[in-house]
This record gives structure tokens, sequence and C-alpha cells, in this order.
């Protein structure tokens, strides 16, 4: 990661109009203060009179020392597999939701990124997930994951079965709707609406909740990070593979996924003060009186 930020790549959501005055009031603040600015192609085309240059994310990702993010926790996770494997730290303003990573608002980003740009933050180190899907031992598919790895029926059709192994030791078969391998980033996402834990984002593990389960003794279970997981399809009439809701492959009998630690992490960079139970109190409304 580089510091001082001299090239700073601006992130909207994709194809949202509201995003088009922030990110504009943004890159002019910083190209005030001496930044070179860059937009992704996506987003400069829902600008009028742009004068910044627009660039696809893989060309931003070579050159940027830092990104920001204006849209929600969806936009960031596209963005975080696309610049995490070249170390570029992430900033997130909230445009969507919830929210639990696009911490700034439009209304602070200014002030916000202001002391960030002076060195008055925190970062946060994320892991990812990698997955590959082996058919006949020839890898046909993979690729990255900010969130979970999921296997579903991509249909309405019968239970998935299939069998899990970690670090080569067999663990159980299962008959199950699906099965959800996710980082602890992703156990506030769908693997939380699946009855899994909360894990703090800090916490080098991986947890598989089952989508689901035909036997109710069959609950979520926590697992090093290190591991090696491996999922071996035993029925598959409409199954598909999906990373992070941006990208999916359809399945075969006897396919096997294979989900490890990416070797890399993901950084997002937040303000002094930062805390991730204040997060969790705010979007989950905790603090709410009873």
């Amino acid at each position: 990661m580089k510091f001082p930020f001299k090239n700073v790549a601006l992130i909207g959501k994709h194809k949202s109009l509201e995003v088009a005055a922030p990110l504009l009031r943004l890159a002019d603040f910083l190209a005030d203060r001496g930044l070179h600015v860059m937009v992704d192609s996506l987003s400069a085309e829902q600008l009028t009179d742009n004068p910044y240059p627009a660039m696809s994310l893989e060309e931003m990702a070579v050159v940027a020392d830092l990104v920001i993010v204006i849209g929600g926790d969806g936009t960031m996770l596209n963005i975080a597999r696309t610049f995490s494997p070249h170390h570029v730290p992430l900033i997130g303003v909230n445009q969507g939701r919830l929210g639990f990573l696009t911490d700034l608002t439009p209304e602070n980003m200014l002030e916000s990124i202001d002391a960030m740009l002076a060195g008055e933050y925190v970062t946060e180190r994320r892991l990812l997930l990698s997955a590959r899907v082996l058919r006949n031992e020839a890898q046909v598919f993979s690729g990255l994951s900010f969130n979970e790895v999921v296997v579903h029926r991509s249909q309405i059709s019968s239970m998935v079965e299939f069998e899990v192994r970690i670090d080569g030791e067999y663990l159980y078969n299962q008959r199950a709707d699906g099965l959800i391998v996710s980082t602890p980033t992703g156990s506030t996402a769908y693997a939380m609406s699946a009855g899994g834990p909360i894990l703090h984002p800090g916490l080098d593990v991986l947890e598989l909740v089952p989508i689901c389960p035909h036997t109710l003794s069959n609950r979520p279970i926590v697992v090093n990070g290190s591991s090696v997981l491996e999922i071996l399809m035993h029925h598959t009439d409409d199954i598909r593979v999906r990373l992070d809701s941006h990208t999916s492959f359809d399945m075969q009998l006897h396919d096997k996924i294979i989900v490890t630690r990416y070797a890399e992490h993901a950084h997002l960079l937040h303000p002094v003060g930062h805390s991730y139970y204040h997060t969790l109190r705010e979007k989950l409304q905790w603090n709410q009186s009873l």
C-alpha cells in the first residue's frame, strides 16, 4: 500500500444517477488538493461534462494508490475482488442500504477523506476466498469472493446432495438447498440470514452454513482460515456455484469445488475511531430501546 496517496480512483454504483453529484463533488475536492483523479468508465457515463479521465477497473487497478467507492456493499464486493490482488486500499462511501463495508456518508465524506489523506486512518485487513471447480481433475472454473462461495440449486428442484472434506478429512454428506462458505466479512450477509454466527472481520476463520438442511443436526461450523475445503457433488439436477452474487457457474455430477483463503487481503481504510461493534449496533438496530 502506497502512502501518501497520489492517484485516486473513483468508482460509483453501477447505473445510479444519484451517484453523479457526490462523485463529481469528491473528484473536484481531490483535484483541488493536487491529486490525480480517475473515474471508472461506467460511472463516467452518468456524468455530464466529465473533466476526469475515464478508465476500466482493470486499468485503474494498475496505477491507483487509493480507491474510493460511492455506493453500497454490493458495489464494494466487486471492487474488492478486482483491486485486492494489486494491494490497493479501499474507502467506502455508503449510498446503499446497510453499509457494513461503506462506512462514510455523502454528508461527512469530504471532512473524513481530508483527514485520511493526511494519514489519519486505520487499516483493516479482510480475507478473500479463492474457489476452483474441478471436472475430471481438470479446472473448469475459478474466481474470487469477498463475502461467500455458495453452492445452491438454481431453480425449483430437488435438494442438493454433496460431500464435504476439510484438509482431506471427511466431514459429512448432506442433503440441503445448498451450502454457504463464508468469510468473516460475509458472516453478516447471506450466512447470517441462513442462521450462521456473526464473526469479527479480524478473525482468520471460515464458516460453513448449510441452507435449509434436511437433517436438523447439520449445523454451521467455523474452521481455521487456512483450511482447504472440498465440496463434491453427488446429485446435480440443477446446481450452481455463486461467488458474491456477481459470478456463477453451472455444475455437473461429480464436479468438485475447492475453496481456500486467497493469498492477498482486501485493505479497507476507516476514519480514526472506527468501531466494528458500533457498526453492528447501528446496522442491526441493537441500539434501539426495548
